[in-house]
């Protein structure tokens, strides 16, 4: 085959000359490009920082604008926010009131407040013998309420009211009642002891009795029998009840569970006075002060009114037409330094009263300070499973369970009874002993099981635990215990004990926190509803005035029936019922050691709740999730204003404030991103009252001005208490 023709290419080949043209077109293409992009980026930055400066000039415009006033506005707020030293003024005169009431009632019971009355009552019940366990019911349902009083005073009274002799005083009578009941119940039980022979069932032939009332639950089972085949005890009609070992049934013992709704074992915890507290004694020191120059302008009145008589007397001795003229003078004179006098105190009124106030005012902000301040130190437990009482809160009252010596019964003699009485009193059964000589498999000392009955007024999440108390280091302490089993439709508890003693069942006292949201929306004048939502349940609490009530709660969205609905308690004694009902959401100073939040400083947390509650009359307040996003020197939440038909059809609105200025945000709930931005056609206030103001209407504005100092006081009290914007 021949070579093969040469293929002529189709494209004419491109010289030197036009390569460096097309080279140079590009190079120009791509300069020009560079250009108009360098261009549009300048122009871009010039915008950027034209529109920058702008915001920033509008930001400096409206800062100083909001400087301007901020006195103004300060001044008016601080007008707004006499309601709190005035509702503290008004909670004194309802505990003074409240004594008087007590004394005109002349009912024979002691006044708690008064050590004298108290230390008379219990040297008096002391004396008391031989009081039967009915009897001791009867008069604990007045000690329980004593001791209940003076927990009150030493919660409700401020500190500053409260000397630390007086506090010392009052806890010494909780003590000394505690004690006393406890002793009182002791005596009565033995008393019913003496008498189990004749209260002996006729088919197991021992004794069984069960006594209650609303307070006290009180199990006595007596072995009269002693056969060794009879380790279970139930008390009749119940699921309660011991499985004893055989060295127990075959003693001469009693088993005695006594199931007390409070809890007198725990100790208390002394309350501290800060200096700050002592802030009022200025006000003592004016009143001195102002005594004292009244006393002394008051002598210096009368000793005028003296002189001038005397002189009118010898003058009249010496003219006798002119001595009526001339005592009338002095007399004239007199009443018109009196007259001035008087004059002058009343018009001394307006600034001792402004003084009092003022002082009152700085004592009530730092006793809402100390309710969102949280500890440093961290709450150590010096004993291996000791509880942490600071960790958990117990609930149910106690269970005292004791094995006691069955003291030598009652013997009719004709016609007598003949009891011998030990001087010792009731004595308890050491179970296990202490020492054992030759130890016998068939006489071992194996657990005691036992099981209780949990309280339907106490609420659970969990299984409860179960703690015993050691009465030697006076704490409670988890060993000794095993084999818990806990049946939530029957309520009842089973568990096995070493060696019986108090015992109690215990919760996490902070299931409930931190909270998933809550909100405060007004129902009417002077009247809210607060809701606080956490993992397992939905609270509901009214306020009006100076009450609370639980409205409503419910477990994993469904309703649930609480003693508590319907009942209208001041603000810490709810607190407190809504504690021992399992119903914990109010945080404690250690509580942010157990609970991931987002603590804001407490003087900006203090701020915000008590502005809230100024505008809680006719404002609606809820949650924010950017509240969690801001540093702890700002909160963030959401404001509507909520009267009338068109508050559902209001959205709502994000307001920022660091306790010094207050703004409404750009960005909405649903924003992806957190800004700080203005909001548009806003401006900058010193308060959340004139933030609001803003956009408010004049009835809603009103209705604030118009609210009631005791609601505003109640609202910013369960604020502080709840601490919503910290633990949510």
């Amino acid at each position: 085959m021949g070579p093969k023709p040469k293929k002529i290419s189709s494209k004419k080949k491109i010289t030197k000359a036009e390569r460096l043209r097309l080279l140079q077109e590009e190079e120009e293409r791509r300069l020009k490009e560079e250009e108009e992009a360098r261009q549009k980026f300048e122009k871009e930055e010039q915008e950027r920082l034209e529109t920058q400066r702008i915001e920033k000039e509008k930001w400096r415009q409206l800062e100083k604008k909001d400087l301007e006033r901020r006195s103004e506005e300060l001044e008016e707020l601080s007008l707004l926010e006499c309601c709190f030293p005035e509702a503290e003024r008004l909670k004194r005169e309802t505990r003074a009131l409240a004594q008087w009431k007590h004394y005109l009632q002349c009912d024979g019971s002691p006044d708690p407040s008064i050590a004298q009355e108290m230390n008379t009552f219990i040297s008096l019940w002391e004396e008391e013998t031989n009081e039967t366990f009915e009897q001791v019911i009867e008069k604990s349902k007045l000690v329980l309420s004593l001791i209940e009083k003076l927990k009150l005073i030493l919660l409700e009274t401020p500190s500053c009211d409260l000397e630390s002799r007086t506090i010392a005083q009052h806890q010494g009578s909780i003590l000394r009642l505690q004690e006393l009941l406890s002793q009182k119940v002791d005596v009565a039980t033995e008393l019913l002891l003496r008498e189990a022979s004749t209260l002996a069932d006729l088919d197991s032939g021992n004794m069984e009795k069960i006594i209650q009332d609303e307070n006290v639950t009180l199990y006595v089972w007596a072995n009269l029998k002693k056969n060794p085949r009879y380790r279970s005890v139930k008390f009749s009609e119940t699921q309660i009840g011991f499985e004893i070992p055989r060295i127990l049934a075959t003693s001469d013992v009693a088993l005695r569970l006594l199931h007390t709704r409070y809890d007198h074992v725990t100790p208390l915890y002394p309350n501290t006075i800060t200096k700050e507290d002592h802030v009022p004694t200025a006000v003592k020191h004016f009143k001195e002060e102002e005594h004292t120059e009244k006393a002394v302008t008051e002598d210096k009145v009368f000793a005028e009114e003296n002189t001038t008589n005397q002189a009118a007397e010898s003058q009249s001795r010496q003219e006798t037409e002119l001595s009526f003229v001339q005592e009338e003078e002095p007399n004239t004179e007199a009443l018109e330094n009196i007259d001035a006098y008087y004059q002058e105190e009343e018009n001394s009124k307006g600034p001792r009263h402004e003084l009092e106030m003022r002082l009152l005012s700085e004592v009530v902000s730092a006793a809402q300070l100390r309710l969102v301040e949280n500890s440093v130190d961290f709450p150590h437990t010096n004993e291996e499973k000791e509880v942490d009482l600071c960790h958990f809160s117990t609930l149910g009252g106690v269970y005292h369970l004791d094995i006691l010596e069955l003291p030598p019964q009652c013997k009719p003699v004709k016609g007598w009874v003949l009891v011998e009485i030990r001087q010792e009193g009731l004595q308890r059964f050491t179970y296990p002993p202490e020492t054992t000589e030759e130890p016998d498999p068939e006489n071992a000392f194996p657990p005691i099981e036992v099981t209780l009955e949990v309280r339907e007024n106490v609420i659970f999440f969990e299984d409860p635990k179960v703690i015993r108390w050691d009465a030697e280091g006076k704490i409670w302490k988890t060993d000794g215990i095993s084999e818990v089993f806990y049946s939530r439709e029957d309520r009842l508890i089973s568990f096995c004990l070493d060696t019986l003693g108090p015992v109690t069942l215990i919760q996490d006292a902070h299931i409930n926190m931190p909270y998933r949201s809550w909100e405060l929306r007004p129902l009417g004048v002077n009247r809210v509803l607060m809701t606080v939502t956490s993992l397992f349940t939905e609270l509901q609490i009214h306020i009006k005035e100076n009450l609370c009530m639980l409205a409503s709660v419910k477990l994993r969205s469904q309703d649930h029936l609480s003693h508590l609905e319907g009942k209208w308690m001041t603000p810490i004694p709810f607190i407190l019922a809504m504690k021992e009902a399992g119903l914990n959401v109010f945080p404690s100073v250690y509580s942010h050691f157990y609970v991931v939040v987002n603590n804001k400083v407490p003087l900006v947390e203090m701020k915000a709740y008590r502005q809230m509650a100024l505008l809680s009359s006719a404002f609606a307040f809820s949650w924010s999730k950017w509240n969690m996003v801001c540093n702890s020197t700002r909160v963030v939440f959401r404001v509507k204003e909520a009267l009338a038909e068109a508050a559902e059809d209001r959205l709502w609105s994000l307001l920022m404030f660091n306790g010094d200025r207050a703004q409404m945000l750009k960005i909405r709930e649903d924003s992806e991103m957190f800004s700080e931005a203005l909001q548009e056609e806003t401006e900058f206030h010193s308060t959340l009252y004139h933030m609001v103001k803003d956009f408010a209407s004049a009835e809603a504005m009103e209705r604030v001005r118009h609210s009631n100092c005791q609601f505003i006081d109640s609202v910013c009290h369960m604020l502080l208490s709840t601490r919503v914007l910290s633990y949510s």
